[in-house]
């Protein structure tokens, strides 16, 4: 299993919040920087923000029901820390990689997430008690031209 999932970066840090528009106003503040994308994943059940920190981003989630997985971690926990997200190559290779290694997946195929990313979650029963997500970026419109100038 080493080295074929190689991740590139830390993609995002999820952030479940009560509040989305209070939140975005705080980390504004306090990170300096503006929120540049507010998206719903409905299938998701959740409303996002996202900041830029280096290469790195923080993805603010609110739930956009009490049944929506963001709703229930928030009524267990708390707001707070709620994924943290690792960019690779291909997730299905990912997932594949990671099943075999013994790792509970709770998404067998990847899927669609906010910013039009491939995602997948690992089971925090698996990962030290960490929600884990695998994101692939979709290839560039230029990449999937050949011959375009």
């Amino acid at each position: 299993m080493e080295g074929r999932i190689a991740p590139t970066h830390i993609e995002h840090i999820g952030i479940a919040v009560k509040n989305l528009e209070e939140a975005v106003r705080l980390y504004e503040k306090m990170l300096g920087v503006p929120c540049y994308a507010v998206e719903e994943v409905k299938d998701q059940k959740v409303r996002t923000a996202f900041f830029r920190v280096g290469q790195t981003k923080i993805e603010l989630l609110e739930s956009t029901g009490p049944d929506g997985p963001v709703g229930k971690f928030i009524v267990k926990n708390g707001e707070g820390i709620h994924h943290i997200a690792y960019a690779v190559g291909n997730v299905r290779v990912a997932l594949h990689e990671l099943e075999s290694g013994g790792f509970q997946l709770i998404d067998r195929e990847p899927r669609r997430g906010a910013e039009g990313l491939k995602i997948a979650f690992i089971h925090p029963d698996s990962t030290g008690g960490v929600l884990t997500e695998f994101c692939e970026h979709p290839l560039p419109v230029a990449a999937k031209s050949p011959g375009r100038p």
